[in-house]
This record gives structure tokens, C-alpha cells and sequence, in this order.
């Protein structure tokens, strides 16, 4: 089930209430949107047997003052446009295609009869119209979360202090960290900046190398005061240019080089000169921020190109969450960081960079949760095999599967169906794995009982309790992070699992007893058949046949029929029947996290196109990150005001 209007008391109508609205959004649309090839006529008979489908089903109960949930429908024969109701329209089309709805104590529709409204809907979604409703979108400006400022720090200066991991934590929105609407700069943080401004510029006048960073060029005559000087000031100008990540205007070089005299003319020494540079420009907006121009001249209908500068700025801190390096700012320069062609240049120079690693902790890490296993403590009486170097060898095992992915260009559906993975001695011997020794890792065929991260213990251990397994969280995760397919919360009047009276048996037994409840049935079908599929796996990731004394029946069936006997069989479901849905979710998760903002309606037409770049290049990772960088809403802002 999906979240598309949850509030009417009964399952019935809430399923009711969400597929009405949907469907009336598309009810009246213009005959000249018709499926190319396909006659007025035609289409005009088609949407008026998608009409008679609902009519049938529906306004009985949805119609005036009294309808049903709130939600009234006696306006769909109005025409109108998807507007801002395309992401309805796909969940409608989705439950539709798995019988989930018309709910269960509805009329249903025929076969025939469904298959022709799905192909109705579908038809117009394909029409949607992507160049009046597509926009570039607008980033909020953003400061540095605390991993993109220490890394920008150590890129920055050569010195690796790790200064932020004092800070306050940075919010998360939309799953991830660096999204500008939720990075606040409250009091005691602007108080950290200030003080690791001063403790950096401390730092780095007591390094030379981190001095000659800093400052590259020595006046050939130090006795030379006009030498001194001009010398000073280009030091003083590159560095700030390097930290604002753009060239200086001509009043913000004059206001450092003010600053600096000032210094010089109250007896500071050299060091006290530059730790005030650099403090100064630590502290500064321009540094904590990334900011973008914002003239009102620059943009033609709302909306600018990013300039060169901007462009290296977002490369960088979506590939490696740190400062454009000199490559970076010198094709900036000369006005060569634009093009497709150009940027896809730099994506292949940048991921085989080492620094590409902070794409797999910071992006992989948050999208699959994986910096949640530090806060897991798995019952130390029932899994007294599980430790602290268990933990980081389960880490490090699916993000060596992710970089190996990322680094040979393979495709995105091998995070599902990788017959390989990375292990060390602890996580093989945890696996039942033989002939591994020491703390090096290395790549292992898994043909036979594992397959992609779904069966990585790291996965099964995030989607566990801390005493047993967990169906509901294992399907739940699935829907949530590989399909973008996220259930609703619980109706608030619904018992959790064992709490409205004795349930027995196995787990899965319990579980039918508790679906026995309608208000439950509906959201736990597909999440407990999908979380059943793994219960081989015990909840810290080691493979089982039986559950105590009974014997673990892993086989089950998801909506639209496909049936599975086990874990391998499930995860190839996943890889024939929802490699789109699989596409367009890596898709959705890594453009957000690539641009640090959510995506709304007027970025659906990117994401399809992206989901479409990445099925004619056979799903290879290059092609869904180039995509990504040569989009409009990465190359474009829209203007705020």
C-alpha cells in the first residue's frame, strides 16, 4: 500500500478515497493527447470506457457535501491537466497493476477491464507535457555539513584535523545531510566555526607544509617592502579564492588587503597577519556557505545556467563532498566546465579518484542506511558470536560492493544481483565461508545461498530487532529504498504483533494472525512476503534452516502473482519485474542527494529521463551519474524571486 491519502477510518474507503482522487485528475484530458498512432475516435472511446470504470466503482460514495473521506469526485468531467498529481498517477497506476486496488470489499473491475484503464492512464502520463511543466528547480543556499567541511579543510589547507566532528549534528531531510533547507546555522554552531576558524589558522602557521598551501609564493627580496606587499596580497587573494570556491570581486579583495594592512599597521607580526587572513576568511559566509549568483539580470525567464565556478563547486561536492581541486578551477577558468562533453570528462577523472570514496560513505551510507549499524546492539545472550569488528567488516563488505560497482562501471542492479561480495576472515567465518584468513578483504564467489546487499549482513541487521528477525522491517526497507515504494503508517487504533491478544506459533504464523486484522491485511501483504523471503538469514546475517525447533518456510508470493521459494528467487524477481521501479529509485535518491534538495513535480520529467539513459546503457553506474551532472536541474537554478 502507499501513502497517497491516509485519513478516512476505514481501509475501504481510504483505498477508495486515494485511487478516486487519482483517477479523477485524469478524467477529461484533451483528445489531441491521444497515443500517437491512435485516432480522436479512438481515444475518445477509450477515456469514455476509463469513465464508465469509475463511474461504476466509485461515485457511488464520492460525490457532494457527504463524500466519503472528504474526497469528492462530481467534477471529473472537467478537464484538466496532471499538474502537480503525476507522482499520484504513477502510485495509481502501480497499485493498479497489483490488484491492490479497488480494495478487496469493493466491485471489481474485469480483467480486461483493468488492463484497459491502466493502458488509459498510462497513455496520459506518457503525454504529460515536460516542457511547461519541467523547471530547473532552486537550491536553497547551503553551508558545509560537517563531513563536506572537514573534507573541504583538509583539501583546502593539507591538514586533516577533523575539526566538525565537534559540531552539532546536521539535520537530515529528505534521507540525507546536505540539504540546504535543513542546514541551520544556530548560535553555538556559529561559535564552533569562529573557533575552528582560529584554531585552523593556528594549525597552519605552525605547518610549513601546510604554510606553503597556504601561502605558495616568497618574495624573491624579502627586504623589499613593495615586493613584500604585492607578494602578500596575491598569497592572501588565491587562498580566498581557493575557500570561496570562485574568483574575488574587486571589493572583496580590497576589503582582505585592508585587513591585512590593518594588521601590519597595529605591529602584528608576519604569523598574526596571516592567522588573521585566515581566520577572517574561515569565518566568513562566502567559505561556510556555498553560494550561488543571484542577480536578477542573469536569469531569462526565471532561469540562469550555472556559470563554470558554480558548475565545479556542485561537481565537486556531489562526487566527492569536498573543494573543486586545481583541475577543477583551472577548466573553470577558461570557460571549459559547461558542455556535456566537458563535465562527462571530469565525472570519469573524478570517480577514479580516491576522493570518489566520500560518494560511497556519504551517499551509499545514508541511502542504505549503513551509518545507522553504530546505534545497533544486537541481544549479546542470543548473538554472543556478534562484536564491534563483526559490525565494521559488515560495513565494509557492501561498501566495497558499492565502489567496486561504482569504480568498474558496472550496472546499478548489481547492488541486487552480485554473485560476489568482499570479505575478511571475521565476516567469511560468519558466512560459513572457508579457506579466508587475516583482515584483508577480498572479492568471493557467492553462487549458492547470498546475493547483492539484501543479503548482506549489514542490510539484515538494520532491518532486525535486537532478539529476532523482522519481516515487517525487512519488507518495509525494500519498499522503502530499492522500490520508492514506502507504505503508510499504521491506522493509530491498530495493535502492534502480539498486543490485541494471544498470538501463537511460528513468526509467520503470528504474523497471518495479526493480518487477520483487514485494517493490517492490506500494508502487509507485500511487506511481510517480501521480509519472509529472508528469513533464512537470522537477524545478524547468519544463514539458518530453522527458527528454534521450526523449520523456516522462506517461499511466498507478491501481488500481480509471481511466486518465490526462497531468497535467491525473490531478489530475481526484483531484478526482472522491478528493474525500473529499482532505476527510477537509485535515480530519485542520488539526484536529491546530488543537487541537496527534494525533488518535486517539475523534476519528474529528469528523473525519467535520466531512468531511460540508464536502460540504453544497460544500467551502468557512469551513465546514471553523467546524466545526472548534464541535467538541467544540476547545469541550471531557478531564481527565487
Amino acid at each position: 500500500m502507499h501513502s497517497l491519502l491516509y485519513n478516512p477510518p476505514q481501509v475501504g474507503n481510504m483505498f477508495r478515497a486515494s485511487w478516486l482522487v487519482g483517477l479523477s485528475l485524469l478524467i477529461g484530458l484533451p483528445s489531441t493527447w491521444a497515443q500517437e498512432g491512435q485516432s480522436d475516435q479512438e481515444s475518445a472511446k477509450m477515456a469514455e470506457a476509463a469513465r464508465m470504470t469509475i463511474s461504476k466503482s466509485c461515485l457511488d460514495c464520492h460525490t457532494g457535501d457527504k463524500a466519503e473521506g472528504g474526497v469528492r469526485v462530481d467534477f471529473l468531467s472537467k478537464d484538466g491537466e496532471l499538474g502537480q498529481h503525476v507522482e499520484l498517477v504513477d502510485k495509481i497506476i502501480l497499485v493498479l497493476k497489483e490488484q491492490q486496488m479497488p480494495p478487496a470489499d469493493a466491485d471489481q473491475p474485469e480483467g480486461a477491464e483493468r488492463v484497459r484503464l491502466i493502458e488509459w492512464i498510462e497513455q496520459r502520463l506518457k503525454q504529460f507535457d515536460c516542457g511547461s511543466a519541467s523547471r530547473p528547480g532552486r537550491v536553497t543556499i547551503r553551508r558545509l555539513n560537517r563531513t563536506e567541511y572537514n573534507n573541504t579543510i583538509r583539501d583546502l589547507t593539507g591538514l586533516d584535523l577533523k575539526l566538525a566532528n565537534d559540531f552539532p549534528s546536521d539535520d537530515v531531510g529528505n534521507g540525507f545531510d546536505n540539504i540546504g533547507e535543513v542546514l541551520s546555522l544556530p548560535p553555538i554552531l556559529l561559535e564552533k566555526y569562529l573557533s575552528a576558524a582560529r584554531q585552523i589558522a593556528d594549525e597552519v602557521v605552525k605547518n610549513p607544509e601546510a604554510m606553503q598551501r597556504v601561502f605558495p609564493q616568497q618574495p624573491a627580496d624579502p627586504k623589499n617592502l613593495e615586493e613584500v606587499v604585492e607578494v602578500a596580497r596575491a598569497n592572501a587573494q588565491k587562498f580566498a579564492s581557493r575557500a570561496f570556491r570562485r574568483p574575488l570581486e574587486a571589493d572583496e579583495s580590497e576589503r582582505i588587503f585592508n585587513l591585512m594592512r590593518a594588521a601590519w599597521e597595529a605591529n602584528a607580526s608576519k604569523e598574526e597577519i596571516m592567522q588573521t587572513l585566515i581566520t577572517a576568511i574561515l569565518a566568513s559566509p562566502h567559505f561556510i556557505y556555498r553560494v550561488e549568483d543571484d542577480d536578477p539580470q542573469d536569469f531569462v525567464d526565471g532561469i540562469r545556467p550555472l556559470n563554470d565556478f558554480e558548475l565545479a563547486t556542485r561537481l565537486s561536492y556531489f562526487l566527492w563532498s569536498s573543494m573543486p581541486d586545481e583541475e577543477l578551477f583551472e577548466q573553470a577558468r577558461a570557460g571549459k566546465l559547461h558542455t556535456p562533453e566537458q563535465l562527462n570528462a571530469q565525472v570519469d577523472r573524478m570517480l577514479a579518484d580516491a576522493k570518489s570514496s566520500a560518494l560511497v560513505e556519504n551517499f551509499a551510507g545514508q541511502w542504505l542506511q549503513l551509518r545507522d549499524l553504530e546505534a545497533l546492539s544486537p541481544d549479546p545472550v542470543k548473538f554472543a558470536s556478534f562484536d564491534a569488528k563483526l559490525r565494521r567488516s559488515m560495513r565494509r563488505e557492501t561498501e566495497l560492493l558499492f565502489t567496486s560497482i561504482l569504480k568498474e562501471n558496472r550496472s546499478i542492479l548489481e547492488l541486487l544481483s552480485a554473485d560476489y561480495t568482499y570479505v575478511d576472515a571475521r565476516l567469511a567465518k560468519h558466512y560459513g565461508i572457508e579457506g579466508i584468513s587475516g583482515d584483508e578483504f577480498r572479492k568471493v564467489d557467492l553462487r549458492g545461498k547470498r546475493r547483492g546487499v539484501l543479503m548482506h549482513g549489514s542490510i539484515l541487521l538494520i532491518t532486525s530487532n535486537p532478539t529476532r528477525t523482522s519481516p515487517v522491517k525487512r519488507g518495509k526497507w525494500v519498499l522503502d529504498n530499492l522500490l520508492a515504494e514506502p507504505p503508510p503508517p499504521p491506522p493509530p487504533a491498530v495493535p502492534e504483533l502480539g498486543a490485541e491478544g494471544e498470538t501463537l506459533g511460528t513468526l509467520r504464523q503470528q504474523m497471518e494472525q495479526h493480518r487477520a486484522n483487514p485494517n493490517c491485511a492490506v500494508c502487509h501483504v507485500k511487506m511481510d512476503a517480501v521480509g519472509f523471503g529472508l528469513e533464512n538469514f537470522a537477524a545478524i546475517g547468519a544463514w539458518r534452516e530453522a527458527d528454534g525447533r521450526e523449520k523456516i518456510d522462506p517461499s511466498g508470493a507478491l501481488p500481480g502473482g509471481r511466486t518465490f521459494q526462497g531468497p535467491l528467487d525473490l531478489v530475481q524477481i526484483l531484478v526482472e519485474d522491478k528493474k525500473t521501479e529499482f532505476s527510477r529509485c537509485v535515480t530519485t535518491k542520488m539526484l536529491t542527494y546530488a543537487l541537496g534538495r527534494g525533488l518535486g513535480v517539475a523534476d519528474r520529467c529528469t528523473v525519467s529521463s535520466i531512468v531511460n539513459e540508464l536502460s540504453a546503457n544497460d544500467y551502468r553506474f557512469a551513465a546514471l551519474i553523467k546524466s545526472i551532472v548534464t541535467s538541467p536541474p544540476f547545469t541550471h537554478q531557478e531564481s527565487g524571486r
